[in-house]
């Protein structure tokens, strides 16, 4: 299994990028999943619900299942699990697309539009294989990629995929 992690500031388009990358990459015969990481506390359960009950109660996971898709809700005791950890959780796939966790050293994919006025990650980041950019970076060091451009992104990724070391499960 390969990992690209997708990095970049806040309002840069990553999630943007993801979406548009996920079409492409499965036409090229390619099972993909992603991982988000997000910096507040979010929930998928409603209160009144019985899965909500259940972890109301204290249950440590709660798996809610129907026809068309199941999730687990796994409660953390206070620490953020470490992506190795979650990646570890997934089903195997040719590549897991990881949105943030951008102090991981994986291999991974910078989103920066300068006009936003936030540092690129680039310089002080070896792992950033590629900066997707809305304007040409004439000072990157890194492949820079049309980010308009998702097909070439895509042709860049498929390319650069073998070379990046896999994670075993």
């Amino acid at each position: 299994m390969r990992v690209l992690g997708i990095s970049g500031g806040s309002g840069s388009g990553k999630t943007t990028l993801i979406e548009a990358l996920l079409p492409e990459l499965m036409a090229a015969g390619l099972s993909v999943s992603t991982i988000k990481h997000a910096h507040h506390g979010f929930d998928l359960d409603r209160p009144g619900k019985d899965s909500h009950r259940h972890r109301a109660a204290g249950a440590s996971e709660v798996l809610v299942a129907t026809g068309e898709r199941w999730a687990l809700l796994h409660e953390n005791a206070g620490s953020e699990p470490p992506l190795s950890a979650l990646l570890a959780r997934l089903a195997p796939v040719d590549l897991v697309l990881v949105e943030g966790y951008k102090r991981e050293p994986i291999p991974k994919l910078e989103v920066h539009r300068p006009a936003l006025g936030k540092p690129p990650l680039w310089p002080a980041d070896a792992s950033i294989l590629a900066v997707a950019s809305d304007v040409a970076l004439a000072h990157c060091d890194r492949a820079v990629l049309a980010l308009a451009d998702t097909a070439g992104i895509a042709r860049w990724l498929l390319a650069a995929m073998p070379t990046w070391p896999g994670i075993s499960r």
